[in-house]
């Protein structure tokens, strides 16, 4: 153009064809010459004009809008928009020829440094037409011309539809872009920023027709990223198949795994995020999936190495697909179960299947079953994440192992009552390692495997009559250790679970009050009569709570111990009137220095043996007869308790007669003749059975009772599923057992079937 006095002569803004000719020869320094550069100056100029052009008034000439427009507009532009198109269009024709005959890294090179030319370039001529974009073309896209778009999104379509179609024919473009990936898969060094480029630019020119300032991603996902997904499918089907057939499982687990983490890399490398899950979802099939089996099938392997490493590597491939735990489950659980019946048989030393519970040894059985879960859980916190699916697992190995073993034989008794006996031994003074940090963590021990035990009531009973004697017996290594173990049961079954538990610790409480009272009122009315030097201690337990046997014998009160018996019955009854004091004496147990023998001994005895021993004070030989008259105890009692002092030889039998044997010696000055025969714990565990039966008869009973009061009306399999449901805690009934007490309970009158519906049942109040 001319110019006047050294300024630019600007075209007249009424004339497009002068307006155009002065605008295209900068937006061609923009987009094809940037290395000439533009002036400050110069780009002003520029957009004066765009300024002046789009802001002439028009109002007698004819329309220019794309849409036929209305006479009177203030803005005009049409004209200028669509030569501003048509220079897009041919720009990109020229791009496109200049690529016919290229591929492979070549196109890419060429593409990605003409994309890079061609967005910067229309981004200058986006601002340039700053005023057109936001006057003209806004009304337009607000008038519904959809077609029309903003500058920048303008130029994206004219490279669309003249270079990317082109270039991207039979694919020619995603080709050489799946080629390049393909070498970095194989190991070789690309150069990443260039499939990037490429594929960014796949995302760019997804255009949203009904608004050009958004983007979608059809172009990517069309094509490029369903090619990609296809040819990563191919590629990792044949190497995992060509890899597997040359190496091991837990070789091919470690190039899975690497594999895995390569493809999640890439896509933060050069590809859209939104591909994420689909490309973890194909090789997650390819990889995983389609070897699932081969996996599943070396896991016994690993577990029986306790591999750990390799565990865990196993786990984190199945776990990605959704059916790929559920079978280490299983065969975790199969695993745990033959571990523990291993175990177990080895800790019965060989015993005959079914074998009693008094010949296994307890603590044996229980650390056995800990060792193994200790050992299983550990796995499974190791090598699989602590997950829920593997502890049920676990749990549910657990319950059928801790109940059904060769200790326990077809019993489920069996297990509750070794349990009881190990806790028992922990709980005694006999306990070498009752310290107090030691004892908490044994319990603990014991609470794992108390959790699995289904007949709690059992294990209930006989720890009961454990807790007893030990209370009576003077032999609990610790009270807190005692309180701590029924406040674990309490808090795992409850407060009735424990209330006679807790009863029984009331009761030793107050009877060293009682005792104490006592012991201050004899001191103060002054020493027996007798004159014998005699300490008594005697507890007062209440009737109903405490799991002892009744007396099965009438004793006669040796004179030596008469005085102080009449004195504390005379001081319990003045004390407590109404009360009635049975006395346990089968329970008692005593201790008598020797006078006779040249070395001073003190015996220790039952309550029965001490009737038997006091009877030699006043003659050196007794007949058996003398003996049952003199003590008042019957054969089933007498015999037993004179059985150990012949055995120590305390005492000599001859035939019926038994002589005192003045010449008895001992190393230990405290000499134990109170020893329980075998037989009796053989007979005690067959009592707390019975005891159990009955019990579970009667809960039975009132639990049916429970539910027909509150349903008045109950079917016959929904009145014995809730049965089941509400007692299952303290044991797992039988079906014939809960028809049996409905029985009953119809034969008391408690229930009826309701006339025409034997299967319903109706509560009778």
């Amino acid at each position: 153009m001319a110019t006047a006095n050294g300024r630019t002569q600007l075209p007249s803004p009424f004339d497009i064809d002068q307006t155009w000719q002065f605008l295209e020869v900068g937006i061609s320094v923009m987009m094809a010459r940037r290395t000439e550069g533009l002036s400050y100056t110069r780009y002003m100029e520029l957009y004066t004009v765009v300024y002046n052009y789009c802001t002439s008034s028009r109002m007698n000439a004819p329309s220019d809008g794309l849409s036929g427009g209305a006479r009177g507009a203030n803005l005009v532009g049409a004209d200028m928009y669509r030569r501003l198109s048509s220079y897009f269009v041919e720009h990109s024709k020229g791009v496109a020829q200049c690529a016919a005959d290229l591929s492979g890294e070549a196109l890419l090179k060429y593409y990605v440094s003409e994309w890079d030319r061609y967005t910067t370039g229309s981004n200058f001529v986006h601002r340039l037409f700053t005023y057109l974009n936001r006057h003209w073309v806004r009304r337009e896209r607000e008038e519904g011309h959809r077609h029309v778009h903003f500058i920048y999104t303008l130029a994206l379509v004219q490279w669309k539809e003249q270079m990317f179609t082109v270039v991207q024919k039979n694919g020619r473009l995603v080709t050489a872009l799946l080629n390049q990936i393909e070498k970095q898969r194989t190991g070789e060094t690309i150069e990443t920023s260039l499939v990037k480029k490429v594929v960014d630019s796949f995302v760019s020119l997804g255009l949203d027709e009904t608004d050009s300032t958004k983007q979608n991603l059809e172009v990517y996902r069309y094509d490029f990223e369903r090619a990609f997904l296809q040819a990563t499918e191919i590629y990792y089907e044949a190497e995992s198949k060509n890899f597997v057939a040359k190496n091991s499982t837990t070789d091919y687990m470690k190039k899975a795994e690497a594999r895995l983490r390569e493809e999640e890399g890439r896509v933060e490398m050069y590809l859209h995020p939104t591909t994420t899950a689909k490309l973890v979802s194909t090789c997650d099939n390819v990889l995983i999936r389609n070897h699932s089996q081969l996996l599943w099938d070396e896991f016994q392997a690993l577990l029986d190495a306790a591999k750990t490493d390799d565990l865990w590597r196993m786990y984190t491939l199945l776990f990605r697909i959704p059916e790929g735990l559920q079978p280490l489950r299983e065969r975790f659980e199969a695993h745990v179960k033959r571990v523990g019946l291993n175990a177990v048989e080895k800790a019965c030393a060989g015993g005959a299947e079914g074998s009693a519970a008094s010949e296994v040894d307890p603590t044996a059985y229980v650390n056995a079953l800990l060792e193994v879960y200790a050992s299983s859980l550990k796995t499974i916190q190791n090598a699989f994440r602590t997950e829920a699916g593997f502890l049920a697992a676990l749990d549910k190995a657990c319950r059928d192992l801790m109940n059904r073993n060769k200790a326990t034989g077809a019993s489920n008794s069996k297990s509750p009552e070794l349990l009881a006996r190990h806790a028992d031994g922990l709980l005694k003074k006999s306990n070498r390692s009752a310290e107090e940090a030691n004892m908490e963590e044994a319990l603990n021990q014991v609470m794992i495997v108390f959790k699995y035990i289904e007949d709690k009531d059992v294990f209930q009973k006989f720890y009961s009559k454990m807790l007893a004697k030990r209370l009576v017996n003077f032999t609990s290594a610790s009270d807190d250790a005692e309180s701590s173990m029924i406040s674990k049961l309490k808090e795992a079954c409850g407060f009735e679970y424990t209330s006679k538990l807790q009863r029984m610790f009331t009761d030793m409480g107050l009877s060293k009050e009682l005792n104490d009272n006592f012991r201050n009122s004899t001191t103060s009315q002054g020493d027996d009569a007798t004159g014998a030097e005699m300490d008594f201690y005697v507890l007062v337990l209440a009737n109903g709570f405490w799991p002892l046997p009744h007396a099965t014998t009438e004793i006669v009160i040796p004179t030596e111990l008469l005085p102080t018996y009449t004195r504390f019955e005379r001081y319990y009854g003045a004390k407590h009137s109404g009360r009635k004091l049975t006395w346990m004496w089968q329970l008692a147990k005593t201790e008598i220095r020797t006078n006779y023998l040249s070395q001073k001994l003190i015996f220790q005895l039952s309550a029965y043996q001490t009737a038997v021993i006091l009877q030699f004070n006043a003659s050196d030989s007794l007949t058996y007869t003398q003996l049952r008259e003199a003590t008042g105890l019957a054969d089933a009692n007498l015999k037993p308790a004179l059985v150990p002092l012949v055995k120590s030889k305390v005492l000599r039998q001859d035939d019926d007669a038994y002589e005192l044997n003045t010449e008895f010696k001992s190393k230990k000055v405290r000499v134990n003749l109170n020893m329980p025969m075998k037989a009796e714990q053989k007979a005690e565990s067959s009592d707390v059975m019975k005891t159990v039966d009955e019990d579970r008869r009667m809960l039975l009973q009132a639990t049916i009772v429970r539910i027909m009061k509150a349903r008045k009306q109950l079917k016959h399999m929904q009145l014995v599923a809730e049965v089941i449901s509400q007692v299952s805690a303290r044991f797992q009934p039988k079906v014939p057992d809960i028809k049996k007490a409905i029985d009953q309970l119809i034969d008391k009158e408690y229930l009826e079937r309701v006339e025409d519906q034997r299967d319903l049942y109706q509560y009778l109040a």
